[in-house]
């Protein structure tokens, strides 16, 4: 009898940042999983391509704007969800903003502006969502954590405070909301080439020391992402909660690697 504890036949999962990069590449591959998804974010170009895609692949799609710095369009986005597919399953928080400057220059307004995007609206959409999955007895949260929330790198001070927090925020609700079947968990990416960041990799001294301290001796493919999300949304991973698994070629574990 085949195995079917990765099948997310029947499962609606929300992706807040699922029209781009990382999480798009996770939508897509919840959506292979037998998904039916809901890819938001800020741009409606964004939302309308990311669902084509997820319909593609034979899924369900809405085709819905939010902001995680606006409460009230999550709170719309959940009943938006909820009245079109009757649940919510699965929530992936993978809205995210960065900037590289000096600590000793970094502004408020950046750095409160980061903290905005990356840890208190990530609280928002799990407050939000979760308080559904609570009373459903049943959920399944994916926070996107970073190597900064567990390592220092060079000048990203206020990305990596964010990022540590979500690390803890997603420990702490694991231990709250796990007695109502809610399980809350973060992946940790490592170096993945985007988009946005293939000039950074390919053309300057900090992309050769991010290769450098990659045993596998190469940057990650976004799709190598999306076994490891799917593992957490599924039943699988039903005894699994208050963990950052990290999905990074070997880059925590490096020491010296030649």
């Amino acid at each position: 009898m085949p195995y079917k504890g990765l099948e997310l036949k029947d499962r609606v999962a929300v992706v807040i940042g699922g029209t781009s990069g990382l999480g798009r590449a996770i939508m897509l591959a919840l959506a292979e999983a037998g998904a039916d998804v809901v890819p938001t974010s800020r741009r409606a170009e964004q939302v309308e391509s990311a669902a084509r895609e997820a319909e593609a692949r034979g899924r369900r799609a809405l085709r819905l704007t939010s902001d995680v710095v606006d409460r009230a369009s999550l709170e719309a986005l959940r009943e938006s969800v909820v009245r079109e597919f009757g649940k919510v399953d699965i929530l992936v928080n993978a809205a995210g903003r960065t900037r590289r400057t000096p600590t000793i220059d970094l502004g408020e307004k950046e750095w409160n502006d980061i903290l905005e995007t990356n840890l208190t609206g990530t609280l928002r959409a799990c407050q939000i969502f979760g308080r559904h999955m609570i009373e459903r007895r049943y959920g399944r949260i994916i926070n996107i954590g970073s190597l900064t929330s567990l390592i220092s790198m060079h000048e990203v001070a206020a990305y990596a405070a964010s990022k540590s927090g979500v690390a803890s925020l997603t420990k702490t609700l694991a231990i709250e909301w796990a007695p109502h079947g809610v399980c809350v968990n973060a992946l940790v990416p490592g170096v993945f080439r985007t988009a946005l960041n293939e000039k950074l990799l390919d053309g300057t001294p900090r992309g050769q020391e991010f290769l450098l301290r990659t045993p596998m001796k190469r940057f990650g493919k976004p799709e190598e992402l999306g076994g490891a999300a799917v593992f957490l949304a599924s039943d699988s991973a039903a005894f699994v909660t208050g963990i950052t698994l990290p999905v990074d070629g070997g880059f925590l574990a490096s020491g010296v690697n030649q």
